[in-house]
């Protein structure tokens, strides 16, 4: 491609909506283009970049034994009601009607379709194992759409979903997929971790996060250097304290006048954090039955109405963890009115504790079961007791571990410190079990002719939100550094005087000679100042730049590769061999 026919359009300013690295260089490079809101459309060099990372995965996927199909992304609103998912999957769900006013979803998964073809066509044992995958635009209605292709509203993604006779069937499906993922991230040139993670409005046994490590993903993660222990916070297991062996003192009450948060009771009372009960208030909407468009008016699924959570003072609630303890979607939670939950709970804003309080369920993290005398709030305004203890004093509707990990923490393996950092999920595969294909009656006859469930597994790429953590990956300060099995081209070509004609005649046979070789390459012909050209290449993030100047009556060029400083001056025919055997060796090493 020649850039003076090419549609580019690259930006001297950072735009104002972008905040991440990736934003920030995939709009400058006019790579993407801002449409709306957290929804982005490709250009040409970002479409390339795009279309190289499905190539990587239908390699792989094809290779492990899946086969490709294509579904739409509208799917009707009976699929999911049939699985639970209408009202359990949230406003993130982008519904729709037709002008007849039936339901529809813009899909942002597909376990729902999958499980109808499956349902529909396989009656057999012999048709299982069965692994079907597409790559297909999905949507999800984010409220905060943030980080260009990190968290947006319109993603292409792969997902791949296998179908197996059992839970033995299914452990080996997981491998082949849990392989081809690794493959896949490794071609990309991603440095990423996997991590044990939790499996949301997904459902199912277990599921492993793939996490490219990065300054700026919204994913933190957990791990131990000891024992290898890794898991995505919002997953990873508490460790409580060890248990107290003091005797219990009798409650007192004691006056705090204004000490409403942890810290200002226990700098009035003189106590360490530790000894002290904080608390959290909660509604679950739709508890009344009234009709509650996102859980069906179905009280009991929805929750209690209110729910008091405690735990020790120097600790943070991980909201993943209350979610999944008490058994509701997470969109139903919000923080409490804390004047209407008084009104009908006895709690008192900034003096709640577990003593005393009605009409709510209380969910306690199951460290304060061992921990003595501890200071809670009265329920009282103003006042807070001490020497609080569990069993004696008050119990929990739900006692489980609701501590949010990070660095330091025990490790709940080996017991060591755990290290944290954060990064972007790029891929997640589920060991969902039957969760769907009971629910949507997908059944196969054994060999006994007895109907069994299916036992599902789903594999998901974001291949958008990829390319973007590749980038975070792979940027200075001039732009982007694409590995070379995901860059737009492999080698730029860049001209430095275009009506020089000794300059220009060896540019076209470099660039003919590459080309034929079969490197992908840009010819830079425009009619700019070098300056233009050069800083357009960094931008880019070309892994190869060939630049052909004032020396080329010698037969000299400059090669240069994107990730160092310095350039090397070789003969065209050297600059043209080298460029050859350096794409062919990191495409795919030595299967190149």
């Amino acid at each position: 491609m020649k850039l003076s026919q090419a549609h580019i359009n690259t930006l001297r300013e950072v735009p104002g909506e972008a905040e991440i690295p990736s934003h920030i260089w995939l709009l400058r490079s006019g790579m993407i283009r801002r449409t709306v809101s957290g929804v982005y459309g490709f250009m040409p060099f970002g479409l390339r970049t795009v279309r190289k990372i499905e190539a990587i995965i239908r390699e792989e996927m094809d290779a492990a034994g899946a086969q490709e199909i294509l579904m739409s992304a509208i799917q009707p609103a009976e699929l999911w009601r049939e699985s639970g998912r209408w009202f359990a999957y949230g406003p993130e769900l982008w519904r729709v009607k037709d002008r007849h006013g039936r339901e529809f979803c813009l899909g942002p998964t597909a376990e729902e379709v999958f499980a109808d073809i499956v349902r529909s066509d396989v009656d057999s044992y012999r048709r299982l194992p069965l692994n079907l995958y597409q790559i297909q635009t999905k949507y999800r209605d984010e409220a905060r759409p943030r980080y260009g292709l990190i968290r947006s509203r319109e993603f292409i993604m792969k997902d791949a979903y296998s179908f197996d006779r059992d839970w033995e069937g299914l452990d080996k499906s997981y491998r082949i997929m849990y392989e081809a993922y690794e493959k896949i991230f490794s071609r990309c040139g991603l440095n990423f971790r996997t991590v044990e993670a939790d499996s949301g409005a997904m459902g199912g046994k277990d599921t492993q996060e793939f996490i490219a490590l990065c300054e700026y993903g919204e994913n933190d993660i957990v791990y131990c250097a000891h024992c290898g222990m890794a898991a995505n916070a919002e997953r990873a297991a508490g460790v409580d304290a060890a248990p107290s062996d003091e005797e219990m003192l009798p409650v007192s009450e004691v006056r705090t006048p204004g000490a409403k948060t942890i810290e200002a009771v226990a700098d009035y009372l003189g106590l360490p954090k530790e000894k002290t009960i904080k608390a959290l208030l909660f509604s679950v909407r739709g508890a009344d039955g009234g009709g509650d468009a996102d859980c069906g008016g179905d009280a009991e699924r929805c929750g209690d109405g209110y729910a008091a959570v405690f735990l020790r003072g120097d600790r943070t609630l991980n909201m993943t963890k209350l979610v999944n303890a008490l058994g509701v979607a997470e969109h139903m939670i919000g923080f409490a009115d804390e004047k209407a939950m008084g009104a009908k709970t006895g709690s008192v804003a900034g003096y709640t504790g577990p003593i005393g309080l009605h009409d709510c369920r209380i969910v306690v993290d199951s460290e304060l079961r061992g921990l003595k005398n501890l200071c809670a709030g009265a329920c009282k305004e103003g006042c807070h007791l001490l020497n609080v203890n569990y069993g004696r004093d008050y119990e929990g509707a739900i006692v489980t571990d609701l501590k949010l990990v990070g660095a330091g923490a025990s490790c709940p393996v080996c017991g060591r410190p755990l290290s944290a950092a954060r990064g972007i999920e790029v891929g997640q595969v589920f060991k969902l079990g039957t969760k769907y294909s009971e629910s949507m009656g997908a059944y196969y006859k054994d060999e006994n002719q007895e109907a069994q469930p299916i036992v599902m597994g789903c594999y998901g790429i974001g291949v958008t939100r990829t390319a973007a953590a590749v980038v975070e990956q792979n940027h200075d300060g001039k732009g982007i550094i694409w590995p070379m099995s995901v860059a737009p081209y492999h080698v730029i070509v860049t001209l430095v005087k275009p009506d020089d004609e000794t300059q220009r005649t060896a540019a076209e046979r470099i660039y003919a000679a590459l080309t034929a070789g079969g490197a992908e390459t840009l010819l830079d012909d425009r009619d700019e100042r070098p300056g233009v050209k050069f800083n357009d290449a960094d931008i880019f993030g070309i892994p190869i730049r060939i630049t052909v100047g004032r020396k080329a009556a010698d037969g000299l060029v400059e090669y240069k590769r994107r990730r160092e400083e310095e350039a090397t001056e070789l003969t065209s025919d050297g600059a043209i061999a080298k460029a050859l055997a350096d794409v062919r060796a990191e495409i795919r090493g030595k299967d190149a």
